[in-house]
């Protein structure tokens, strides 16, 4: 092999510069600052049930060429791309599905690489490396399976052709069409959708919240023990146990400092909600939200409408608000797909899940056709400044 293989059990071991001349700047979450942070924090640990196993390539001078993100998993919490179904039958079955090699960004159903490459020629080969170095730790430690979630199409594709299973998800998206301000952006609008979105504005306004945007070292610590209060108060109703903790918002405030944007609500001065957004190159991340205080649209505007009205005063090209959520539809956000790949060791389980997969993407490909048919924007192609594209 052209690169030696090396298994990191913890990404403070490999230079954060190496690691991210391999992971760029588009996406902040495959960041060394965004993983460091989430293992500093214990929020990912093997007691946790997320065992780092990152992997990586060293060319001969042990220059690291080649990174992923990975862990050993024992369940399939925090994933969002679901297997439930996968491990309760072959367990059924006799089988043992956990624990599993993940490759992912915990707790983040953000798509983007996951097959971490410097720049430089023979990428795919690498690419390829990384894989079988994956699917080699798979089948000698008879590990069930191997994920590799929220990936690229590309990276999809290339690991199809290795063999592994390809699957598919949806999410919605927000895409700037070059609109010069939030008006040209509801101009673009079918009329019920644009009065809609005016009417839930206005309602918030109305109430007499106050909103502000916080960028970098604007952040203090009492603002990110607000945030923290209303991303427990979230988590537990949605799903019961909330896997960041209170440290884990100060070191990447500390470390990641001019990639977050922080949408804050207050009423009489005391803080009652927020939304906490990431920055890539070219597209805000929504994250994390919740609030304290029930107030009617308060959602809405603070984790779509002022996302996508700093998507456009900044020229980005895309707001990604997470998973879930078709009433994201009527609020400007398109049905897109989110791929992943997975490498089953089983010969008959991997043809069981191979027949699922195959059966499942027919019917998310119908879906996203369906809703694209039923967009918020008008049929005419009217509306919206797009000069400023």
């Amino acid at each position: 092999m052209r690169w030696r293989p090396r298994l990191v059990r913890r990404i403070a071991e490999i230079d954060s510069a190496a690691w991210d001349a391999c992971a760029g700047t588009e996406n902040p979450f495959t960041s060394h600052a965004f993983l460091l942070a989430l293992e500093e924090s214990g929020a990912v640990a093997d007691d946790k049930g997320w065992a780092p196993h990152h992997l990586a390539l060293e060319d001969e001078a042990g220059t690291v060429v080649a990174a992923a993100p990975a862990y050993l998993k024992s369940h399939s919490y925090g994933e969002y791309v679901f297997d439930h179904g996968w491990a309760e039958a072959y367990e059924r079955a006799g089988g043992r599905y956990y624990p599993k090699l993940q490759i992912a960004v915990p707790f983040t159903p953000v798509p983007g690489p996951r097959l971490l490459v410097r720049s430089g020629p023979n990428q795919d080969e690498r690419r390829r490396a990384l894989i079988a170095t994956a699917v080699d730790l798979v089948r000698d430690n008879a590990l069930s399976s191997l994920h590799v979630t929220f990936s690229t199409e590309a990276e999809a594709r290339l690991m199809e052709g290795l063999g592994l299973l390809r699957r598919r998800g949806q999410q919605f998206h927000w895409e700037n069409r070059g609109f010069a301000d939030f008006d040209a952006f509801l101009a673009a609008l079918a009329a019920r959708k644009r009065k809609a979105i005016r009417k839930e504005r206005r309602e918030v306004a109305a109430a007499g919240i106050a909103i502000e945007t916080l960028r970098g070292a604007e952040i203090s610590e009492e603002h990110w023990d607000a945030m923290f209060a209303f991303y427990m108060d979230t988590g537990s109703r949605k799903w019961g146990r909330p896997y960041l903790n209170r440290r884990f918002f100060s070191l990447i405030g500390a470390s990641m400092q001019e990639r977050i944007v922080l949408f804050l609500a207050g009423r009489d001065g005391r803080p009652i909600a927020g939304a906490l957004n990431f920055l890539g190159s070219d597209c805000l991340y929504g994250r994390y939200w919740g609030s304290i205080e029930e107030v009617k649209h308060l959602h809405f505007e603070l984790c779509y409408y002022r996302a996508i009205d700093h998507a456009i005063r900044h020229r980005l090209a895309r707001v990604e608000a997470g998973a879930q959520g078709p009433h994201k539809l009527a609020r400007g956000y398109l049905a897109r797909p989110t791929h992943s790949a997975h490498f089953i060791l089983d010969p008959g389980f991997r043809r069981a899940v191979g027949d699922f997969v195959a059966r499942e993407r027919l019917a998310v490909d119908a879906d996203i056709d369906e809703l694209e048919s039923l967009g918020p924007f008008r049929k005419d192609g009217a509306g919206g400044d797009r000069s400023a594209g």
